[in-house]
């Protein structure tokens, strides 16, 4: 960084303290700060290959050349009810699609839970057959699990972890890293659903809007594409930090510019209203359900013809493109015909939101 002039702090993105000795809540945003205690304090302990690919799961080879991808999550929503969804499905839908982002065919899911003491059993069992339904949709097995219990007051009613595997076809290479000058940035659908539905959920915006979360598992829509072009170069679900955290990933991964169209991006008008009133841009709203694409130019109509042919593609459109310049960063042009950095957020948005 060459700029000296620090950017002002704001009560809803407060600077990064990178050398601070307590976490916040800013360290699990999926922002500038989650991505320092990334980089700072996990991986150089723990690095290899897998790994320090970025990638949302990781990919590893057998001695028998077979290609396992692997991804965990923890899932802490907060309510563990909203529109649309619930913290079962939450953590099924999350796991298979980080899978699937690589390209891998998801095929087995484990299972942890910390439950709070006093937690309804019939909440629990509401849970667990959400599980078992975006599981069947997702067709996958959860074969193994675990199950611990905390004091009542520790756990806001329960906590869910997940790991998922899946195979990945031979030859097959997606990842951040792949983006190519030239290529086109498809999203899937609208963008914002999850994250303002969780939002409502909390009673936080003071008026209704119907709308659900978009989550669902995508690794069918994925499959779709995949037989249509071998020319998908980066996949990815821009949850935490939302679309605007994915592609700066990307941009950094790859070393090329992402160039957004504004007047391209889909957003649905609660979503838009809700964060007009809040202060908030739909580019930093968590996802759960969407998918971006970075394609190759020649094969970008018939991916899109697919696309629109599923049900969690209907909605697939071209949003932006990749450039030389300027390596690692996310530009947008705006309505208006200029064109601002959309960066990563320092801190914590919405906290607790998937």
């Amino acid at each position: 960084m060459t700029n000296k002039t620090p950017p002002m702090e704001s009560p809803i993105c407060p600077l990064p303290r990178k050398h601070t000795d307590k976490i916040v809540q800013g360290h699990g945003s999926g922002g500038k700060m989650m991505a320092d205690l990334i980089k700072d304090v996990f991986y150089p302990p723990l690095a290899n290959a897998a790994l320090l690919a970025g990638d949302d799961a990781g990919v590893v080879e057998l001695s028998n050349g077979v290609r396992l991808a692997i991804s965990t999550d923890a899932h802490v929503v907060s309510p563990l009810f909203f529109p649309g969804g619930d913290i079962g499905k939450l953590c099924v839908c999350g796991t298979v699609n980080d899978v699937a982002m690589v390209g891998a065919k998801p095929l087995y899911l484990s299972a942890s839970f910390v439950l709070e003491e006093g937690l309804d059993i019939s909440t629990l069992e509401k849970v667990v057959n959400s599980m078992k339904e975006a599981a069947n949709e997702a067709d996958v097995q959860i074969i193994c699990g675990d199950t611990k219990v905390v004091a009542h007051g520790e756990a806001d009613g329960m906590y869910i972890s997940t790991t998922g595997v899946g195979l990945l076809r031979p030859g097959l290479k997606i990842g951040g890293s792949q983006a190519k000058p030239g290529d086109q940035v498809i999203i899937s659908g609208s963008l914002g659903d999850h994250g303002i539905a969780v939002l409502e959920a909390r009673g936080d915006l003071g008026f209704e809007t119907r709308l659900k979360s978009d989550i669902a598992p995508l690794n069918h829509l994925i499959e779709a594409m995949l037989s249509v072009s071998d020319n998908i170069h980066v996949l990815r679900d821009p949850t935490r930090g939302g679309a605007a955290s994915a592609l700066n990933e990307i941009a950094k991964q790859s070393q090329v510019g992402i160039i957004l169209n504004e007047v391209s991006l889909p957003v649905k008008p609660a979503v838009a209203a809700a964060c007009e009133m809040l202060g908030f841009d739909p580019l930093y709203i968590a996802n759960e359900g969407k998918l971006i694409a970075v394609v190759g130019p020649e094969d970008t109509p018939r991916i899109l013809e697919i696309m629109h042919q599923t049900r969690y593609g209907e909605e697939a459109v071209v949003i932006g493109q990749v450039e030389k310049t300027p390596p690692g960063r996310l530009l947008l042009k705006t309505g208006l015909g200029s064109t601002r950095i959309v960066d990563l957020l320092a801190g914590e948005m919405l906290p607790r939101i998937c």
